[in-house]
């Protein structure tokens, strides 16, 4: 798919957090292996270096990767915040950030538009190719866009079946900018079990976890599975071989409620340095 800034992204990525050491290496080359092409890290995960020593130890050319990564709370202000992201590039061992998104807008600081004034410069200057938010709200869109003039590519938010972000996903698309998910098959009790959703495995074939993320593949979301199982990533991996019906769509979409949310996450209050 072609993002707002021409860029071409996977449809499907793979997320890295909690992963760390040597098993975070073995797992991410092993998702390389695979197929996966766009890998979500973040400095608060602390294995930026571990994702760069797996690229290096692929055999994917470096030019078929996309490294994202995120800026910290705590690096908001302007000079922070690109030192953040040339700490960054060090540690993935990169000459340019693929991807580099703000981590959580932290409004109570309010120093996100100074964040998001150094990610326009640095793509300018060449440091970031591509540049984006994450669990951005549409009035934090509406800050740093009527700010800067520069639509972020992407946001990336909590999204899942029980957490469907309908309003959100319609605001992004309004502006251009393609809704990234993490958590894409839920964080407590995960959705797999649904009358809804293990209904449309039967029928395709397939596992529930496909069907969420094949689910989130027609909503227009990108999901960032994260696994260290071989098997499980390529399982992930394998959704393009079906397409659920709208009314699998409309049953599984009706999982989601308020409260679907991981605890404590809105982004008007939530703080994460």
């Amino acid at each position: 798919m072609e993002l707002n800034d021409a860029t071409r992204m996977p449809v499907l990525g793979f997320g890295t957090y909690p992963m760390r050491d040597d098993d975070a290496v073995e797992a991410i080359g092993s998702a390389l292996d695979l197929g996966y092409r766009l890998i979500d890290t973040a400095v608060n995960y602390g294995n930026e270096r571990e994702v760069g020593e797996a690229v290096r130890r692929s055999d994917v050319p470096r030019d078929q990767i996309l490294l994202q990564t995120k800026i910290p709370g705590r690096h908001h202000a302007y000079d922070l915040a690109l030192e953040s992201l040339r700490g960054s590039s060090r540690l993935l061992g990169v000459e340019q950030i693929d991807i580099a998104l703000i981590h959580w807008p932290n409004p109570s600081r309010g120093l996100y538009v100074e964040a998001w004034r150094a990610l326009v410069d640095a793509q300018r200057d060449g440091l970031v190719r591509t540049i984006g938010v994450s669990n951005f709200k549409q009035e934090h869109l509406a800050a740093i866009i009527d700010a800067t003039g520069v639509v972020p590519a992407v946001n990336q938010v909590e999204l899942h079946p029980w957490f469907s972000q309908e309003d959100q996903r319609q605001v992004d698309g309004r502006l251009g900018i393609r809704t990234q998910a993490w958590s894409p098959l839920g964080r407590r009790k995960k959705p797999l079990d649904a009358p809804a959703v293990t209904a449309a495995a039967r029928a395709h074939d397939v596992t529930p976890a496909q069907v969420v993320l094949r689910w989130h593949l027609q909503l227009g979301s990108v999901p960032l599975p994260k696994s260290a199982t071989p098997a499980r990533q390529r399982a992930n991996l394998d959704v393009l071989g079906f397409e659920l019906t709208q009314a699998q769509m409309a049953a599984i979409g009706a999982l989601s409620r308020p409260d679907g949310g991981f605890p404590d996450r809105d982004s008007n209050t939530h703080e994460e340095m």
